[in-house]
């Protein structure tokens, strides 16, 4: 049974949200590890999609609203579990009180974001190498 759910960077949770980020941003997107892991992590609050044992998926939301490191195993992709993980972080968000969030989009992933409220706004910009789009939602209190 798949499980979504609320986790902090922390010994419990370190390893399973590190081998999805490793295998889909570090070995499928070809992203630099110390790019990826930027040092942010502990600061974040994580979703963590979990099929028994076998970590499916995972993002992040940092203090200041900003969402990323939405990442899904390719073996789980098109089951809905990236929008399941951005609606839990934007329901985080909301009952912290954030008036908005925000997060920069691959540019190939706006039409996904835009579905789930996102607009896009400011120009695009390279991060790792990726054409990337920076997306907002304002949160309703």
């Amino acid at each position: 049974m798949v499980e979504i759910k609320i986790v902090a960077f922390d010994d419990a949770h370190r390893r399973l949200i590190r081998t999805v980020r490793e295998q889909v941003f570090i070995q499928e997107q070809q992203i630099y590890p110390e790019i990826e892991f930027d040092g942010l992590d502990s600061e974040a609050v994580h979703v963590l999609v979990m099929d028994g044992e076998q970590p499916l998926g995972t993002g992040r939301i940092l203090t200041d609203g900003h969402i990323g490191r939405i990442a899904i195993m390719k073996s789980a992709r098109g089951q809905g579990l990236g929008a399941k993980v951005v609606q839990a972080l934007v329901k985080y968000a909301q009952q912290q009180g954030y008036p908005r969030v925000d997060l920069g989009a691959q540019t190939h992933a706006v039409d996904f974001y835009r579905k789930l409220g996102f607009m896009p706004y400011g120009d695009e910009f390279m991060e790792a190498n990726i054409l990337h789009q920076t997306m907002e939602q304002m949160l309703e209190q």
